[in-house]
């Protein structure tokens, strides 16, 4: 089999690496030679050589595994962020001078809109254009009735029109007063769906618009309207869709396994990667003394007394080892 078949990323691993991963799985290892024609295992992280045999790969468990993809994925997409909101400026002063004496000269497939007025605005204008659909998602924990009270006008518009919503937030909107009135008032095709983890803050709307944020702190937007912008962001947004656990119109109760439950599973998952409080808080839409608390239930489910002890208990009980199907 040729390597240059195996040139594919990781949401489109080959009929070959999957047999042979799954077989690490059961098996616990798999000789090195076995991947000599899958390089695609081993680039992807889901082999690693065991530290007394170079010859021998080991799995990555699965829960490790799928979060870092994940996360290599999301980060790519930052990074094409940051690359169109370097370009749009430093042509900025190049265009201005270009208009001198000229017609204006502007890109409409890309628009950098500065100030939360502004992008509110051109977010609710799209929304009200569009007939079809609304594909959003929403990290952070929960969300203000002030701010869905005012989106509820143009929401209950696109659903009235025909069109369909779907919506991704982070687990911690699940027992959301705000968000449950929001939705249960809307009348139409609306579905809700959460995850641990999302990406930042998406809208895209009849897929032919797209606003994703070009700074840290919100306040400054993109506006994409290229054909191969919106269709990646859409690919992205379907891949988080597929394992996301229904909320709204039919919740589903989100996973436990032997007591430990999903959002534990995930906070174990960020312990052993080393991450801190700080930082686990941040990812999962929560604040500090909300993940301390998880971080001491699955301490006491798992008889832990320290910090280091957490970490390898959490290896020994297989949590890491469960398929993620959150």
């Amino acid at each position: 089999m040729n390597p240059g078949a195996h040139d594919h990323g990781p949401d489109e691993l080959c009929d070959a690496g999957s047999e042979l991963y799954a077989r690490a799985l059961r098996e616990g290892h798999v000789p090195r030679e076995d991947t000599e024609l899958l390089p695609c295992l081993v680039r992807f992280g889901l082999l690693h050589p065991a530290p007394e045999n170079p010859d021998r790969l080991l799995p990555t468990p699965p829960a490790l595994a799928l979060p870092r993809l994940r996360a290599a994925i999301q980060e790519h997409v930052a990074a094409e962020v940051r690359r169109e909101v370097r370009l749009a400026e430093q042509f900025e002063p190049l265009l201005a001078i270009a208009r001198d004496g000229r017609p204006p000269v502007t890109d409409p497939s890309v628009t950098v809109l500065n100030g939360f007025p502004r992008i509110r605005q051109a977010v609710a204008d799209a929304l009200n254009a569009s007939s079809q659909e609304s594909l959003a998602i929403q990290p952070g924990g929960a969300r203000l009735a002030r701010d869905l009270a005012q989106s509820h006008p143009i929401a209950q518009g696109l659903l009235s029109r025909g069109g369909r919503m779907r919506t991704l937030y982070q687990h911690t909107n699940r027992h959301s007063l705000p968000v449950l009135a929001y939705y249960e008032q809307l009348q139409g095709d609306a579905e809700v769906r959460t995850l641990d983890e999302v990406t930042e803050r998406l809208f895209i709307f009849d897929r032919t618009v797209a606003f994703i944020p070009a700074n840290k702190d919100r306040s400054k937007a993109l506006e994409l309207r290229h054909p191969v912008l919106i269709d990646y962001l859409v690919s992205i947004f379907e891949r988080l869709w597929r394992p996301a656990t229904p909320l709204f119109p039919q919740p589903a109760r989100l996973p436990a396994d032997n007591g430990i439950t999903n959002r534990q599973r995930t906070i174990g998952v960020l312990l052993v990667e080393g991450h801190t409080d700080t930082e686990i808080a941040e990812r999962l839409g929560m604040n500090v003394r909300t993940a301390r608390a998880h971080i001491a239930r699955l301490a006491a489910t798992l008889g832990s007394h320290s910090r280091a002890q957490l970490g390898y208990l959490i290896g020994k009980s297989g949590v890491l080892n469960r398929d993620d199907h959150a």
